[in-house]
């Protein structure tokens, strides 16, 4: 037991200083730690591209396989377990954790970008407007899914079925063996783990706080300032640690339920102003052309031309999607005991990037649509600003503030979702696994996350940290990938 306290006061501590010195870097020297983490991903992408696409499409070809073979009925747990959660919070839970503000940050934003400006094509036209559907398909559908599954499911069947720690370090055991795991090298993986969550989650609250901000400023004139950004974290993470001290059961599952029936409303409302059959036709066209490209746009990458488009989008979503991957794959096994492997790859995948689609489908549309109203510099100026985009397309529809009214108010329980979840998972990361953390450890990470996101707002480096932290998941890419043989080498040991 003391090595185990070691072990875990030591990922405590560690994690925590380098986070406060990443804090203190980003408020003293911004332009340092931008300058720093654009040439590190410049680096890596324009080198190691070929390994973020060969390595995501890898997960999604994992994941699926591993579902449909004799595996795929063994439990996350004894036998004879029961889920959890019922299916519906089981969802809400892992949506709200896995995308949750993305969506609405991203929904109107990322469609009008590509149709504005999609390489090689004519902007404006239906080939671009094909081209932004495929592709917001493409980066919201299986990949990222796939990616947190590969994690989830190494972690419920290691922390449930075989009674090992909820944590990154546990899923090596059968490659390392346990000395090795509660080593240092044990110790190192959990770190990187902490700080890519760290990282993650508080440039995502940081994201999010602007839109919020963005969004009141539209619907009730309220300035878009320093001052009101650090109200609204003020305000948001005082929610958001109460959740996460209620424990999964109450807060988080509560917060969750809401998230689900809010964005399904407001889902429903802006198919109902939008226009409809367009808005059928994207989803129908889209699923068919993401589907049709699938292997292709997988693995696209320029050998001689230029790979700039590349590297922006898809890389860089890739490499993000693998910084999120240890929050919320820690998160998603949680909440997973009881399932069968099958049940949890369907619903870790499948069902959660048809709603992505439906999403963007939804949104898009609604973006793209205002092409004829506003011609193509109308939707330029729209798209320049990512954060005020949804609000700046809403305006031209019928509700549309009462609309912007429902976003805002999602974006805060969206907001709220990914934190609290961020913060259970930093206490498990930071307790040996402890599945239920103290309450002193997640009020402690609830205020680290609050405190970078407030200083990377007012130091501008918001920007510097999500392009360092994709850098430094880089890692990642290898953990999971050596996570995906131990989980092969621990299920060849069943008897089936």
């Amino acid at each position: 037991m003391k090595n185990k306290n070691n072990k875990s006061n030591a990922v405590f501590y560690i994690s925590l200083v380098i986070s406060f010195a990443i804090v203190a870097w980003g408020v003293i020297s911004p332009l340092s730690l931008k300058e720093y983490g654009t040439k590190l991903f410049n680096f890596l992408t324009s080198t190691f591209g070929w390994a973020y696409l060969l390595s995501m499409l890898f997960f999604v070809g994992f994941a699926l396989i591993l579902a449909f073979s004799k595996y795929g009925n063994i439990k996350l747990g004894p036998d004879d377990s029961k889920p959890d959660y019922k299916t519906s919070s089981w969802f809400a839970m892992l949506f709200g954790a896995g995308m949750g503000i993305g969506l609405v940050f991203w929904g109107v934003a990322e469609p009008i970008s590509h149709f504005v400006s999609p390489p090689g094509i004519q902007p404006g036209t239906p080939e671009a407007a094909n081209f932004a559907m495929k592709t917001v398909f493409m980066h919201w559908g299986f990949h990222p899914w796939a990616n947190y599954s590969i994690l989830g499911l190494a972690l419920a069947y290691f922390q449930f079925r075989k009674n090992k720690p909820g944590l990154v370090s546990s899923i090596f055991i059968p490659l390392l063996g346990e000395e090795r795991v509660n080593g240092p090298i044990g110790k190192l993986i959990d770190i990187l783990a902490v700080l890519a969550t760290v990282a993650g989650v508080a440039t995502s609250l940081g994201m999010g706080t602007l839109q919020i901000n963005s969004g009141l400023n539209f619907l009730f004139k309220i300035p878009e300032t320093k001052t009101i950004q650090l109200t609204i974290i003020g305000i948001v993470t005082v929610i958001y640690i109460w959740t996460a001290v209620s424990g999964v059961e109450k807060g988080i599952k509560i917060i969750s339920d809401v998230n689900l029936y809010v964005a399904f409303g407001l889902l429903i409302l802006c198919f109902m102003i939008g226009p409809k059959v367009k808005i059928i036709n994207s989803f129908t066209n889209g699923l068919g052309q993401y589907l049709n490209g699938f292997f292709q746009d997988s693995l696209h990458i320029e050998a001689f031309g230029d790979n700039s488009w590349i590297n922006g989008w898809r890389i860089f979503y890739w490499a993000w999607w693998i910084a999120w991957a240890p929050f919320v794959g820690t998160f998603i096994a949680r909440i997973s005991r009881g399932r069968t492997i099958r049940e949890f790859v369907m619903g870790v995948i499948v069902a959660p990037s048809i709603a992505s689609f439906v999403w963007f489908a939804v949104f898009g549309t609604l973006g793209i649509n205002l092409f004829d109203k506003i011609g193509l510099k109308g939707l330029q100026a729209a798209a320049a600003t990512s954060s005020t985009a949804l609000f700046a397309v809403l305006q031209y529809y019928h509700l549309g503030s009462i609309i912007s009214f429902v976003a805002v108010f999602l974006l805060c329980t969206f907001f709220i979702t990914s934190a609290n979840s961020a913060t259970f998972v930093l206490g498990m990361l930071t307790s040996e696994g402890d599945l239920n953390p103290s309450n002193f450890k997640k009020i402690i990470w609830g205020l680290v996350q609050a405190l970078l996101a407030t200083a990377l707002l007012i130091s501008g480096g918001l920007k510097s940290l999500q392009t360092a932290s994709v850098a430094a998941a880089f890692p990642f890419i290898l953990v999971m990938i050596l996570g995906s043989f131990s989980l092969v080498k621990a299920l060849k040991s069943e008897k089936l």
